[in-house]
């Protein structure tokens, strides 16, 4: 099982700053941000399944656009899966006909080319061979991290959180985590606007790596542009026993 990284960026305006997106094998993207428009038509039309973390532009931008490439010349829906408010936020402000026309009713509500699939935190959903489950974030919005089981290997992809025990605790959870994509956006001496965001900072990702009892590779995503460089190297001087690695688009992640 494979993960690609088509955006790991937590805004634009540097080279290769596309926003969150991540390609499972060839069908299943975790996440729909910019980084989707730069797979090929005949790509796009693999994508069967997408899941959400939470409903913020940068994790959806490119889900309309997806939905209105392929949907006529797919056999078969394209399933998104997320918790329940963030599809109750899809209808009410994207998927309403003013922004966007509602794919669940093109070209009708009994073949639709999107079909909306709620999921609660702690669900797994199976998919061939692979186990995908929800897990808690903590964020402005509610929000989910997603486990991907492969059978042998997990991987974990925070989504947008802060520091959050019950994350914590689902990581540890988990019998053989061979990856934990976790974002870091702000640098230590934004830490007053990260925590009022609800996201990381450097000091924030040691305590979570703290009291992380597994032994994954950690990536870090979601730098904001412009401090990417600050960021890392706040991250390189932290005293922690897992040493996190700056998560670059194009990286191929096998487990």
């Amino acid at each position: 099982m494979k993960l690609t990284v088509l955006g790991c960026s937590g805004g634009i305006g540097e080279a290769e700053s596309r926003t969150s997106a991540f390609l499972l094998d060839d069908d299943i993207l975790l996440d729909c941000g910019t980084g989707v428009g730069d797979l090929f038509f005949s790509e796009l039309q693999r994508i069967n399944h997408v899941f959400l973390t939470h409903s913020h532009l940068d994790h959806i931008a490119a889900l309309p656009l997806l939905v209105d490439a392929i949907g006529e010349s797919c056999r078969h829906p394209i399933t998104l899966y997320a918790l329940p408010e963030t599809l109750h936020i899809l209808r009410a402000h994207v998927l309403n006909w003013l922004v966007w026309p509602d794919f669940t009713a093109i070209p009708n509500r009994n073949h639709p080319w999107l079909r909306l699939q709620p999921i609660q935190t702690g669900e797994s959903i199976n998919i061939g061979e692979r186990i995908i489950t929800a897990l808690p974030a903590l964020h402005t919005v509610p929000a989910a991290a997603w486990c991907v089981d492969s059978g042998q290997y997990q991987l974990i992809y925070s989504g947008d959180t802060t520091y959050s025990p019950e994350l914590i605790a689902a990581i540890n959870s988990q019998p053989a985590l061979a990856h934990l994509i976790v974002e870091t956006a702000f640098p230590e001496d934004m830490r007053a606007l990260a925590m009022a965001a609800r996201h990381i900072c450097p000091g924030i990702l040691a305590l979570m790596l703290d009291e992380i009892t597994a032994s994954p590779e950690v990536h870090i995503t979601h730098l904001k542009p412009g401090f990417g460089a600050r960021i890392m190297k706040e991250i390189d001087a932290l005293p922690c026993r897992l040493r996190p690695s700056r998560l670059t688009q194009g990286r191929v992640l096998e487990f």
